[in-house]
């Protein structure tokens, strides 16, 4: 018994230890999705939509729960969020050219129509991120009205 206490003890020592070694977190300002909003021009359901469930992973602002200064909570998280914006980052979306921006909107819609955003894990959560089919429907209408008025821009 004297073993397990010792290893019990050595196992808590370093959990407290590893919390003093914390990943870069994304603390942006949420204005640099200015261009993005001004250039796609969402409606304010749909400004709401991607506020709440979309910029925390897609963007370089991202809201953190209290959970996530706990390591290795938090390196799971920064990992999910590099990731998210990896993939598709709002706050470089004047960095994109025209033909990916059309094509990233095309994968907004999918994504969000399949259900395959946002992803669960996120919306396990952040309860508020949850779609509703009024919601997805909404998002899905505004991103092929964007992802059209690309294509029309690129065919010119």
């Amino acid at each position: 018994m004297k073993i397990f206490k010792k290893i019990i003890i050595v196992l808590l020592l370093l959990l407290v230890i590893v919390q003093f070694f914390q990943p870069e977190k994304n603390e942006g300002e949420i204005t640099s999705v200015q261009y993005f909003i001004e250039e796609t021009k969402p409606n304010d359901a749909v400004h709401k939509i991607l506020k709440t469930a979309c910029f925390d992973c897609h963007s370089n602002s991202t809201r953190y729960p209290w959970y996530s200064s706990i390591t290795p909570v938090n390196y799971w998280l920064a990992d999910h969020v590099n990731h998210g914006k990896e993939e598709l980052n709002f706050s470089e979306w004047a960095t994109y050219s025209l033909k990916r921006k059309e094509h990233k909107m095309k994968e907004v819609w999918v994504e969000v129509e399949k259900g395959k955003m946002p992803l669960d894990s996120y919306t396990w959560t952040h309860a508020d991120a949850r779609l509703s089919k009024e919601e997805v429907q909404q998002i899905t209408e505004w991103a092929k009205s964007v992802q059209n008025n690309y294509q029309t821009q690129l065919a010119n």
